[in-house]
Formats: C-alpha cells, structure tokens, sequence
C-alpha cells in the first residue's frame, strides 16, 4: 500500500519552486485550500502562475500570495472581491489571462485527460477569439501585452474558437475526506473546481478535513482517484467563510437571512 500522507502541509509544498505553474481548487471563499496557500505562503515561493477560479480575497487564499507579490501570473474568471488584484493588475505588477468560467473548467479537464486542445463556441465573436484582451500594463496604464487570435472553426454551421488545455505542475486542493492511497470525497459545492484542479495536476497535493483508512470511503462516492492525488494532509484551516451574508428584519419577531457559505 502507497501511504500518501504526509506529516504537514509545509512537507507537503517543501518542493514547490520559484516560478511554478499552481492549479487551486475553489470557487470564490468555498473549497480553498487555505492549509497549502499558507504553508507556500511561509516558505517564501514567489514568481507563481496560478490558475484558479478567482485570486482569493483580500486577506485569505490567493489573495494572501497576491499580497506580498507572490503570484506573477494567474489564468482565472472572476478577479472581483479583490482590490489589491485590480491595482496590481492595472499598476501593471500583474499580468492577467481572463477566461470564460466554462472554456477554464474544461482546459483543466482536458489537461487531465491528456487531450491537448478543444473547440468550444463559448467567446466566439468576442476579444476572447479575435484577440486583443489586456493581459499587462505598465505603469502608466498602457497596454504592453494583450491576447493574441485564436483559430476559429466551422463545424455544421456553427463557429468554435481552439481553446488550448492547461497542465499545471502542481494542483493545490481541498476535501472533505480523503484516505492514505488519495481518494477524496469533496462535500456539496466545494466539489467547484477542486475535482478538476486535481486531475490536472502534474503533482496534485489535497488538504482534507478527515484523513480515514482504505476501505472506509464508498467506491461509489469517492470523487477523485487517488491516481491523480501524490500528497494528502491534514488541513489546519477549516473555516466557513460566509462570502455574502443579509439579515431582513420582518414584522414578526423571527429574522429572515440569506446567506452564501462553503458547502
């Protein structure tokens, strides 16, 4: 039996180097591996390009390398919630690859599955296939590197844009069990962009809440293979960030409130 447990997240990133290409699990606060980003965060690895859904917020995630200059380039779909992201991006310390949330997911997927590229309709017509899309600035707010056209395609009819797929060397991810041969079960919508993050990785490093025994996860719920996972580690960070939360006093004395929380 392979025991891919390792003792702490620090062991677990030890050999992530300057300059490396990081996939990271999660969607806006839900799924991060926050136990990994700090332990890199520690250890002082910068010139990072990551691919991610989003950059983290302010003060935790991404956002926390993103701080202290860290990440030199990421590949992402959303880049709200973050201000010091929009100033080094438009301060031109950032350089930046916006990418249909979709035509992200399946880059990861494909990469995973060993298929190099993929026709998608998805940015057709748009700065997406024509090119043109600011990726740096420089200091004064000019443009110094922006996206080049891509192939587009007819199929029956139909116009779809060559999307090239993504093969990270490292893939960061968070679970909500997972045993010592690297099976991992994520819990409700923190499956996001996890599951995809760690077929993808070259090297995929889990962070899980429960570490249980072979035998004891379901085959039949068991998410990932522990085929595409190398580490596994006990995550520190557990918490459940609520990303949006509105309280609404009615009438009655009872409160009604809407909130968005990790699953």
């Amino acid at each position: 039996m392979i025991n891919k447990v390792v003792d702490s997240a620090a062991q677990a990133v030890a050999d992530i180097p300057d300059g490396a290409s990081i996939a990271v699990g999660g969607f806006g606060l839900c799924g991060i591996p926050a136990t990994l980003i700090d332990a890199l965060h520690a250890q002082g690895t910068s010139g990072l390009e990551t691919i991610s859904n989003n950059c983290g917020v302010d003060d935790w995630g991404l956002g926390v390398l993103l701080a202290d200059h860290r990440i030199r380039r990421t590949i992402s779909s959303y880049v709200g919630e973050n201000k010091e992201f929009a100033r080094q991006y438009l301060a031109g310390e950032l350089e930046v690859e916006l990418t249909p949330q979709g035509t992200l997911a399946e880059k990861l997927r494909a990469g995973g599955a060993g298929i190099p590229a993929f026709y998608t309709t998805a940015g057709v017509g748009t700065q997406v296939s024509e090119g043109g899309l600011p990726q740096k600035y420089d200091a004064e707010g000019t443009v110094t590197l922006a996206s080049a056209p891509k192939e587009v395609r007819s199929f029956e009819g139909v116009d779809y844009v060559l999307e090239e797929s993504v093969r990270p060397d490292f893939a960061l991810v968070h679970a909500w069990k997972g045993d010592r041969l690297g099976n991992l079960v994520f819990h409700a919508t923190a499956m996001n962009f996890n599951p995809l993050c760690a077929q993808a990785g070259r090297i995929t490093i889990a962070e899980v809440e429960e570490i249980v025994e072979p035998g004891d996860l379901d085959p039949a719920q068991i998410h990932t293979p522990g085929i595409f996972v190398q580490r596994v580690v006990l995550a520190a960070d557990t918490e459940k960030r609520i990303e949006k939360r509105t309280v609404r006093l009615g009438a009655a004395s009872d409160a009604s409130i809407t909130q968005t929380k990790e699953g």
